[in-house]
């Protein structure tokens, strides 16, 4: 194959590209048979058969987040514990993970600030940081799954357990912040922002607050002059600030993933070299130019919660 590869690439492009996309092809069926298949059907039996799960994730935060509309399901039927793994490095050979300060998933100062808002789920029997218990469902499993990555988040976890759910319906519960409320809430990451936007139109409009770090709100305030600035102590609390708002705004960020879970009216500011987040239900919506921003902000603003 490979000395047709090189021969067709030099005398027949049409036949060359055909045999590229069958290698292709045959690469992921061999991923999945040697790799995926046993697990996907041990997932399956396990669901099927134990009253107890017990399922392991070691981050980023936002694909925990993700993975909750799974366990909430699941929690119908079943107890469901969640484990959570730290300092696990990134597989830098896996495409779409790697963020570039970072060579793990989660640290322990994340786990330790995302427990809180776990543990007030209901639903989750029990939330741990993870020490070699036993684990029966995988959910780091999907990183290596082959499969385009530009889907849905939230709906990994779908194909990996078999297990499909209403996405228009809440999956994080919190109660609303008493202080900070009815605010627009900002959470805006540098990584992925949309250059075709900008902010300053923002400045006309009162009661915004920033919610991410310290260096991505100094870059936002370059065009929102009035933004102001809160550092959130766990993203429990951060999750009730959300709850509490106006409405919330934001990119491919953690804060519009627990945006997502909550279904709060929120604004989402698509990146497009990586479509992976879209809202899902309620008042959610998306946007990549700048007049659907203005417009879906006004129209949001002026919404009567």
């Amino acid at each position: 194959m490979l000395i047709k590869k090189i021969f067709y690439k030099f005398t027949n492009k049409k036949k060359y590209e055909q045999i590229k996309k069958n290698i292709s092809i045959d690469k992921k069926i061999k991923i999945f048979k040697t790799d995926f298949e046993k697990n996907i059907r041990k997932i399956q039996e396990t669901i099927k058969n134990q009253k107890q799960i017990s399922f392991l994730h070691s981050g980023h935060l936002g694909d925990i987040i993700n993975a909750l509309p799974v366990v909430k399901e699941l929690s119908k039927n079943h107890d469901c514990n969640l484990y959570l793994q730290s300092n696990k490095p990134l597989e830098k050979h896996v495409l779409g993970y790697k963020h570039p300060k970072d060579d793990i998933y989660m640290s322990d100062k994340m786990v330790n600030m995302v427990l809180p808002l776990l543990k007030s789920q209901s639903y989750i029997k029990n939330v741990k940081k993870y020490n070699n218990e036993r684990i029966d469902i995988n959910f780091d499993l999907f990183r290596n799954m082959p499969m385009d990555f530009n889907l849905d988040e939230v709906r990994w976890y779908f194909h990996l357990t078999g297990v499909h759910v209403d996405l228009s319906v809440p999956y994080l519960n919190v109660k609303a912040n008493d202080k900070i409320k009815n605010r627009v809430v900002v959470m805006r990451s540098t990584r992925r922002k949309n250059l075709l936007i900008n902010y300053k139109f923002m400045n006309k409009y009162k009661d915004i607050i920033f919610i991410g770090l310290n260096d991505e709100y100094q870059d936002l305030k370059k065009e929102v002059t009035n933004l102001e600035f809160y550092e959130c102590k766990d993203f429990l609390e951060m999750a009730e600030i959300i709850k509490s708002s106006k409405f919330f705004l934001g990119n491919s960020s953690f804060g519009f993933t627990i945006a997502e879970g909550l279904k709060v009216p929120r604004l989402m500011e698509s990146f497009p070299d990586y479509p992976s987040v879209y809202p899902n239900g309620g008042h959610g919506y998306d946007f990549y130019f700048q007049d659907h921003l203005e417009k879906w902000f006004e129209y949001l603003y002026n919404l009567k919660n």
